[in-house]
């Protein structure tokens, strides 16, 4: 077999796969979110009548433009990835997986398409109820994409509603398929996860602004429904997680064993802080860890066992080292957005929450954690999932296409010097965007509906 500096087609497609959906998932996770703040304040607006939230609501949908644009270009290449470099995972689970992504087009994304430009383009075309809808309507499309695609990915872990003749797996009940049992959880963990983003970015953004003393009423609102989200979902985020973690032990007790770094199921298990696993000499080095902790997070008794990473076979292991670290950076910013949110709340009971300026200086600097976390996650989940592709149905060493591994490693360099330079020039957009904020533009009114990325421009020699 081929290999390039030691190598493989396999390994190359995977990471190519990765480093490209990668960038994918962050951009669609923002605009789930971000699209239902747009929505909440068009609502706002039409029962109050403020003129700020109307101010905030077109500030918002341009960044929402940019940020939709990019999760759409970067998704484009996926399918193809799937027909170029996985055509054993097309042939086999074809029939089963297939439709879930065609119910997506037919469902989120022509809703998504069909209000869309309403959404972009009609802030002086629209009556305002309307324009308000047409903003729901994207947003709800946002979120029945996020329902399709996590039905998709969730069967690959718990695959259900299926039979296997010949090799190639055909649909026999689509509910069983589409609410396999780790669907529920892996939902509910991801839309939290995108609203926790969103109001993160937008805590940060607003916190900036009070401290430059700019858009005052804007940036306390932003402050606040940021804020107020966070203080909810982040300790909400926590106990879904523990669910999710209680169903992976069930469905996939692999996965939670190189989580937990946990050899030994013959004895209840330690909460480990920080290890060094070695899946040569089967242990970990260095440990530090909380007896017994472990057991009781996962059976939720003190004493309580699991199986360890020593009964499953070597090869039937997952990679342990990413897994273990990704899913403690991940817990760990969930455990710091909390802290964020209460401490928010507390200063905003005190009444000290827009002067007190080292808790703003420091929430100004948090907007990336939320995409982080995602990316941490998602890590923990597709890499916890190996050696398959489809959990005990197809193995990834089978799924890939019989491809040269030359041919693979060219295609991932063009796709990294691709978009490092796309994707740069798209946050750089974003960026000059929030540096511009809410203000009132004298040209606005008629380069929004046309040019939504027009105001960008304007922003060229603007202060950074």
């Amino acid at each position: 077999m081929e290999t390039i500096a030691g190598v493989d087609a396999t390994l190359l497609a995977r990471i190519q796969f990765a480093f490209t959906i990668s960038f994918h998932i962050i951009f669609p996770a923002f605009s789930i979110g971000l699209s239902a703040f747009i929505a909440t304040l068009e609502i706002l607006w039409l029962r109050s009548g403020q003129p700020h939230f109307h101010l905030l609501a077109r500030f918002w949908t341009k960044i929402f433009a940019v940020s939709f644009a990019m999760g759409v270009v970067s998704g484009i290449v996926l399918s193809y990835q799937i027909g170029t470099n996985w055509s054993r995972y097309s042939e086999v689970i074809g029939n089963t997986i297939g439709p879930l992504f065609g119910y997506e087009v037919l469902t989120a994304f022509f809703l998504e398409a069909s209000f869309l430009g309403a959404m972009l383009f009609g802030w002086n075309r629209l009556p305002p109820w309307m324009h308000t809808l047409a903003s729901v309507i994207v947003a709800a499309g946002t979120a029945l994409s996020g329902f399709w695609i996590l039905a998709a990915n969730s069967w690959m872990h718990t695959p259900a509603g299926f039979a296997v003749r010949d090799g190639i797996t055909y649909p026999v009940d689509w509910m069983q398929i589409i609410f396999n049992p780790s669907f529920p959880y892996r939902f509910t963990h991801m839309m939290i996860a995108t609203y926790l983003t969103t109001s993160l970015v937008v805590l940060a953004t607003g916190a900036r602004y009070v401290l430059a003393a700019r858009f005052e009423r804007e940036a306390r609102t932003m402050i606040r429904m940021g804020l107020g989200m966070m203080a909810v979902l982040a300790p909400l985020q926590l106990i879904v997680g523990d669910f999710h973690g209680l169903n992976t032990l069930k469905h996939q007790p692999a996965k939670i064993a190189a989580i937990e770094a946990h050899w030994d199921g013959s004895k209840p298990a330690p909460f480990v802080i920080f290890a060094w696993p070695d899946a040569q000499a089967e242990r970990n080095h260095w440990e530090v860890s909380l007896p017994n902790v472990g057991s009781l997070l996962l059976t939720h008794e003190w004493d309580g066992k699991f199986p360890g990473l020593l009964e499953f076979k070597p090869e039937n292991r997952p990679p342990i080292i990413p897994v273990f670290f990704m899913f403690r950076l991940m817990v760990g910013i969930g455990l710091l957005m909390i802290a964020i949110g209460f401490t928010g709340a507390f200063l905003w009971w005190r009444k000290r929450l827009f002067v007190t300026d080292w808790y703003l200086r420091a929430v100004g600097r948090c907007w990336p954690l939320g995409f982080i976390a995602i990316l941490a996650g998602w890590m923990v989940t597709e890499i916890g999932r190996q050696p398959w592709v489809v959990f005990g149905v197809l193995r990834t060493a089978d799924a890939t296409s019989p491809i040269a591994a030359s041919t693979v490693a060219i295609s991932l360099a063009m796709f990294v010097l691709v978009y490092c330079v796309v994707f740069s020039v798209g946050i750089r957009y974003i960026h000059r965007m929030l540096v511009k904020g809410p203000q009132v533009d004298p040209h606005e009114a008629e380069a929004l509906p046309n040019r939504p990325l027009s105001a960008v421009q304007r922003t060229e020699g603007g202060p950074e």
